[in-house]
């Protein structure tokens, strides 16, 4: 598979796995075939994989840490702190916090938990309003040199987080959510990052399934689907953005290409430090969204696609989810 550099050389696959629709609860059902999943995906080259603490909490690092177990060499697994979760029970009490005591108590946590003596890249789940940005950066900067940590990463920062903590301890990565369908970090993010060195791993790259073509004003989504509570996808705004999807498949026939490889081949082609990170639960699914490597879009398709200026219908989150996830 090909490889890119985020932040402070750190090379990695050009394309990421998110493990987070694996199971965020307590219980995961299919989890042999997750775990199956992810060691294919290592087969097939890819070596950067996501997770959190947060999912589940704590399931969803076990399972990781368990999919990678004799093939710690070969893979590089990011992980995240910053939730309010109680570090004795796994309970989320809600909010943020990037406290230097929780940090290292999570540090220690997702360690064991991913049967790893080190990880790779660090992310802090959300910014903590309440606790200087200079002494999360001072708490990862120290995790660094011990060698618990090799990467600090930060995760919808905006630019005065990201340069406060990029000025204590250099910032490999940002994740933030970008896409065709989600082109916010446009605005003044992606041009801090750039100036500052730091790569970008945009998660939802494929607009949390919509940019794939495969659904419709007419498609009925499970009752526990979370997407129900995601204005862009009320059959009004479906409707209208179906638009946006057509002008990928227009696109990706000159390529013998899918919406979604089209979608993630333009992450691809906007700058060389950007690494998609993508969530599939099927192998099929996994090996098409790779697939997007082989597609090399034309001046003539990527003008095509901005003088386009198409505009999203209908917010990326409810408000209140927005408040409750400090976006």
């Amino acid at each position: 598979m090909q490889k890119r550099k985020l932040g402070q050389g750190f090379e990695v696959s050009a394309l990421s796995l998110g493990a987070m629709g694996y199971g965020t609860s307590r219980d995961i059902p299919d989890r042999p075939e997750m775990i199956a999943l992810l060691r294919k995906a290592v087969d097939l080259g890819m070596d950067l994989f996501d997770t959190a603490e947060t999912y589940g909490p704590w399931t969803n690092e076990v399972m990781v840490g368990e999919a990678f177990t004799g093939l710690r060499t070969r893979v590089k697994i990011a992980t995240k702190f910053g939730w309010d979760i109680d570090q004795d029970t796994g309970e989320h009490r809600g909010g943020v916090n990037s406290k230097p005591k929780q940090i290292r108590r999570a540090v220690e946590g997702s360690l064991k938990r991913l049967n790893t003596d080190y990880i790779d890249l660090y992310y802090q789940h959300r910014v903590d309003p309440e606790v200087p940005m200079e002494d999360v950066a001072g708490t990862v900067k120290d995790l660094i040199a011990e060698g618990k940590v090799l990467h600090f990463g930060m995760s919808e920062a905006g630019a005065a987080s990201i340069r406060k903590a990029h000025a204590v301890q250099a910032v490999t990565a940002l994740q933030s959510e970008y896409s065709l369908w989600t082109r916010e970090p446009e605005d003044a993010i992606i041009s801090t990052i750039e100036e500052l060195g730091i790569g970008l791993v945009p998660y939802s790259p494929l607009g949390k399934g919509f940019l794939t073509g495969k659904i419709s004003v007419d498609t009925e989504l499970d009752k526990s689907d979370i997407r129900n509570t995601i204005p862009r996808f009320d059959a009004e705004a479906r409707e209208a953005n179906q638009r946006l999807v057509d002008l990928l498949k227009n696109i990706g026939q000159q390529h013998d290409a899918s919406p979604a490889q089209v979608a993630l081949a333009w992450l691809l082609a906007q700058k060389p430090w950007i690494v998609p990170l993508f969530g599939t639960r099927k192998l099929e699914r996994f090996e098409e969204n790779i697939g997007a490597l082989d597609v090399a879009l034309t001046e003539d398709d990527l003008a095509a696609i901005e003088k386009a200026n198409f505009k999203v219908t209908g917010e990326r989150y409810a408000e209140a989810m927005l408040k409750r996830s400090g976006l």
